[in-house]
């Protein structure tokens, strides 16, 4: 009797237990649900017509707080079936102004416009409905290939045969035909960026985003992620594609940004902008130059280390001699 009796209450002590962290757990997930987005529709905000895909960058500036500007003063403009490539080291922007297009902030000071639709006045849903967003960490659903393309419309409840020959014709188009019905742990990087773009695609996106797609590709994947974002491109889509490689930008690029410290440096088209002098801007001879004489004047100074910084000084004037580029000249270009 009294075994029966203790078992009981052991077990009514273990439910309090779990009920307690129940009860934790619940209030902290009401407390994000509580949360009020900073970013939200405006009270006359429109739903976005179909688009082109025509986006302008209208003298943009953004600052996360006051003291420290992110973006000044940027002009930009993407045309539909155009590819731009925004090239620049880590830090000076790029994914920010993928932030500000797709409203995940809001502008600091100026404008963005889609297809001449202020997106400050337009509704967030329809705006994220026609750009597409393809991180560099893509996020792929357990499930065939074909089933991943589909999941857009599958969400939207219009799933069904017609969405499986619509994925199929999709993926077939865009060279993939033979991995239809491959699962995700057998897919390269390459391929599962590919994934995230025809989904992109397939959910209607106009303009296409993708950050930093070929980063942690190898040569061969990312050769593959580059042949779907032409195949994009010739599809009449607007493609921003954010690197700091110019080896991957300018085989698709048509337009290159190169940013600096939250500025347009530069703003090129092919024909303008041979290849290496591409390389050349985004390497940046003048601030190397300018490193390199911090380096001898402390080497000079002696002390430990002195031998070092020497060695380093003059690693860094072999490497400005290499690219053929003085300070002068990259100011000119």
């Amino acid at each position: 009797m009294v075994g029966m009796i203790y078992r009981h209450a052991k077990t009514l002590g273990k439910f309090n237990v779990s009920f307690q962290q129940a009860v934790a757990s619940a209030e902290r997930i009401f407390e994000i649900m509580d949360v009020q987005p900073e970013i939200y529709d405006a009270p006359d905000a429109v739903s976005l017509p179909k688009i082109r895909g025509d986006v302008v960058f209208k003298d943009v500036s953004f600052a996360y707080d006051s003291q420290a500007p992110v973006l000044n003063h940027i002009n930009l403009k993407v045309n539909a079936g155009e590819s731009i490539a925004l090239v620049g080291h880590s830090g000076v922007g790029k994914t920010t102004m993928v932030n500000l297009l797709t409203r995940f902030y809001d502008v600091t000071d100026g404008e963005i416009t889609v297809d001449g639709h202020p997106i400050s006045k337009i509704t967030l849903k329809s705006l994220r409905q026609q750009v597409g967003l393809v991180p560099q960490e893509t996020v792929i659903f357990g499930g065939t290939v074909r089933e991943n393309v589909e999941v857009p419309l599958n969400l939207a409840g219009t799933g069904g045969a017609s969405a499986r020959q619509q994925a199929e014709s999709l993926l077939t188009r865009l060279g993939m035909e033979h991995r239809l019905h491959a699962k995700p742990p057998t897919l390269s990087g390459g391929e599962r960026q590919s994934v995230a773009i025809a989904r992109a695609v397939y959910f209607g996106a106009k303009v296409l985003i993708l950050d930093e797609p070929t980063a942690a590709l190898g040569v061969k994947q990312a050769g593959v992620v580059l042949k779907y974002i032409i195949q994009a491109k010739n599809r009449g889509i607007g493609v921003i594609f954010i690197t700091h490689n110019p080896q991957h930008a300018y085989p698709v690029g048509d337009h290159f940004v190169i940013l600096r410290r939250g500025q347009v440096y530069g703003d090129f088209s092919k024909e303008e902008l041979p290849l290496e002098q591409l390389v050349q801007m985004m390497a940046g001879g003048a601030d190397l130059e300018a490193l390199k004489h911090e380096l001898e004047e402390a080497s000079q100074q002696g002390g430990a280390g002195a031998a070092a910084l020497a060695e380093t000084a003059e690693a860094i004037g072999s490497e400005i001699s290499e690219l053929g580029e003085t300070p002068g000249e990259q100011g000119e270009s």
